[in-house]
């Protein structure tokens, strides 16, 4: 820059600020470091520019563990929802999961508020066009040629850097939602040797309310009682809104594939790749021709729009193009586009780079979160701004980092996916990514992460005691169960008669009945007349526990074998040509992801058992040295 002047020095500067910058920015002024938050324009502060929801399968787990740690997004969430649904319910309790429709302009407006009062933390509208090492700190500098000084960065750009908007035959540079880009930040990480990946996402158009026939459409409504996603949310709202299904049919798919040459990303005008399971409506045509029709969900925008979203139309396409095959489909028949559906190709980093802090291996106290790390999803990037506000408050206090493993957390999980097996795709949270998920259940998401965000010093002091008072409340009533008995009686066994179960002739333990798959606590009601007073939460935590106590039991057993590996520390920055026996592509994959222990090294691609086996007679002949 030409003309620069000095702004100020502070602890942590995060660059960006939607779902990862908001969770890391917060995480790092609460654990009192002062914190400078940047964004490319204030009223864009956790901005959904894709679906107006939180959560969904898997990421609702993710929302839970946010707020077991302490942030924020689950708070938020519940205080601007507009529809609660439990997805998943006809399986079981590992896969179940929140989502809620949210009003995107007031959640939007929250997270802004929240930012503006926390004490410690500075938001500021300013690009970042330069970033550069001094000393052992670094220096950011903004378009206007501010340089400020920070111990410790988190990079959390989202879709804006390198940000490029296509449309058809029409491609611009621009950031989501027709936000200015980050034009010049990408050229200044790649002097600090980042590699960058290319990544493309898309989202669906939006379209007027009364423009709508709403007569023949399935209606999906919310759920009743309201689950919350946050620990502290003592009274949930109610449901304020409806969601609706239509469907595509022939005439849809044969609008798009006559006009299939136009999508910039069949006309090779786009070159990064999008998320595999979130494909655009022309991906979805082409990739199952065979397929008749492919579902949509008509939702709200908020309560003060009359913008609705069409859920699983994302597309490239000419706008004239999308006018024309919505019109084919059930109540869009005349529907009015207010903003048309477009792809934005971006930059991200290779993950590879980083350790399970998330902070880059050669370059100390520069952390990412979020999609510039390859992920998709606006709650992988809360979920990995939280991990990566911590760890850089926690850099900057010399205290000891915070390191989430596979069995603590579908965070954990996330995260170790990232920086061991790197990503040729935008990641998305799943449920079947996790070895563990019936032990890493929503459910229980206080008692796995509460401790740790309380240590960290996330957690109030009223908020641990509530957490206690639940952690005691399960135990004594999970040795109530194993200790009540019910004698046989007409009203028991009519219960379980009605329930397809066989009845009793001896007395049985509530414990005993409770595994059986056609029970549950509602369904022993009249019989379970000693019931303590206790809050709906223990008792499915209780249930889950019980009914599923020989797989956690095995389940946890696992874990212990993988941590047991965990424990079993490798060298860092170790060139690992230097290990005889391994073969050559284990060698360039362990140089490559620089592996904390055994364990993380197992799960590297490209590593095998045989290699594994090597590494631990090394391993153990060095620590005998």
């Amino acid at each position: 820059m030409e003309y620069e002047y000095d702004a100020g020095l502070y602890d942590v500067a995060v660059v960006g600020a939607g779902h990862a910058g908001i969770e890391a920015g917060l995480a790092s002024a609460r654990l009192g470091c002062s914190t400078l938050v940047f964004t490319i324009n204030l009223d864009a502060v956790g901005n959904c520019p894709c679906n107006p929801s939180i959560g969904g399968t898997a990421k609702g787990h993710l929302v839970r563990e946010i707020d077991a740690l302490g942030g924020e997004m689950g708070r938020t969430a519940d205080a601007c929802f507009l529809q609660s649904r439990m997805l998943n319910l006809g399986k079981g309790p590992a896969v179940h999961s929140l989502r809620c429709q949210i009003d995107r302009r007031k959640y939007s407006e929250i997270m802004k508020h929240k930012l503006e009062l926390q004490e410690n933390l500075y938001l500021k509208q300013a690009e970042v066009v330069d970033l550069r090492r001094r000393g052992e700190g670094w220096q950011l500098v903004t378009r206007m040629g501010a340089v400020y000084t920070v111990q410790a960065v988190v990079l959390a750009t989202g879709t804006f850097l390198g940000g490029r908007v296509y449309v058809g035959e029409v491609g611009y540079d621009s950031g989501p939602d027709g936000m200015f880009p980050a034009g010049f930040l990408s050229e200044p990480l790649q002097k600090l040797r980042l590699q960058l990946h290319r990544f493309k996402t898309g989202t669906p158009a939006r379209v007027l309310r009364s423009s709508i026939d709403f007569s023949d459409l399935e209606v999906q409504k919310g759920d009743n009682p309201v689950i919350p996603f946050s620990y502290d949310t003592q009274t949930p709202g109610k449901n304020r809104a409806v969601c609706y299904v239509s469907w595509t049919n022939e005439k849809t798919k044969d609008i798009i594939l006559k006009n299939i040459n136009r999508s910039p990303l069949y006309s090779g005008r786009i070159s990064g790749i999008g998320p595999r399971y979130c494909p655009s409506i022309e991906d979805k045509i082409m990739r199952f021709r065979d397929k008749p029709r492919h579902q949509l969900f008509i939702e709200p925008c908020g309560l003060n729009t009359e913008e609705m979203y069409l859920q699983g139309m994302s597309s490239s396409l000419p706008e004239e193009v999308q006018l024309q095959f919505y019109h084919t489909i059930k109540g869009l028949e005349h529907v009015q586009i207010m903003r048309c559906a477009y792809a934005i190709e971006y930059d991200c980093v290779d993950p590879l780079q980083m350790d399970a802090t998330l902070e880059f291996h050669d370059q100390p106290g520069l952390y990412g979160a979020g999609q510039f790390n390859g992920s998709s999803g606006y709650e992988e990037a809360a979920a990995q701004g939280i991990v990566a506000g911590i760890n850089a408050a926690l850099k900057v206090q010399k205290r000891k980092p915070m390191i989430l493993d596979r069995a603590s957390s579908y965070i954990g999980t996330l995260v170790d996916d990232l920086v061991t097996k790197g990503v040729t795709d935008p990641y998305r949270m799943m449920t079947s990514r996790s070895e563990y998920r019936l032990v890493l259940r929503q459910d229980n998401a206080d008692e796995r992460l509460t401790p740790i965000g309380r240590k960290v010093g996330l957690i109030s002091d009223d908020r641990w005691e509530r957490f206690q008072q639940k952690e005691e409340q399960k135990k004594a009533e999970i040795q109530r169960a194993q200790k009540t008995v019910f004698p046989p009686s007409d009203t028991l066994n009519q219960i379980l008669v009605s329930r397809e179960t066989s009845p009793v002739h001896t007395g049985v333990h509530l414990s005993e009945l409770l595994k059986r798959p056609q029970l549950n606590y509602e369904v022993l009601t009249p019989v379970d007349k000693e019931r303590p007073d206790y809050p709906t939460a223990v008792f499915e935590n209780a249930e889950i526990e019980l009914k599923y106590a020989g797989y956690i039991k095995r389940q946890k057993a696992d874990i212990a074998e993988m941590r047991r590996l965990e424990g079993k520390l490798l060298p860092r920055h170790f060139d690992y040509t230097e290990v005889t026996g391994l073969r050559s592509e284990a060698q360039e994959k362990l140089n490559r992801v620089q592996p904390a222990n055994i364990g993380q090294a197992s799960r590297i691609s490209g590593v095998s058992p045989a290699d594994i086996s090597v590494l631990l007679i090394w391993l153990t002949k060095e620590q005998s040295k």
